[in-house]
């Protein structure tokens, strides 16, 4: 199986997406009344987190990344002393 990265936004847009409809199918089989206008804040803060969720685990991500590489020759990543530089 091949394995993919951990995106923890998506993890939460579908865990709210699957409490809304969780919810609703809990209505529909008349266990309780949800009104209908209840799925837009749910929808829409669930998003909203999910976005801020991913914001911040691509901020972490990033900051790994940069943090700490070095080349064969010791010089930091990006550094723009060697081969790569303009002019």
């Amino acid at each position: 199986m091949l394995r993919h990265e951990f995106q923890p936004g998506r993890l939460v847009a579908g865990l709210s997406l699957t409490g809304t409809g969780a919810l609703y199918a809990g209505a529909a089989s008349g266990l309780w009344d949800v009104p209908w206008f209840t799925a837009v804040p749910l929808v829409v803060g669930g998003l909203f987190l999910a976005g801020a969720t991913g914001l911040v685990a691509r901020g972490i991500r990033r900051g790994r990344r940069g943090a700490g590489r070095t080349d064969a020759a010791g010089d930091t990543a990006g550094d723009a002393t060697g081969a790569d530089a303009p002019g």
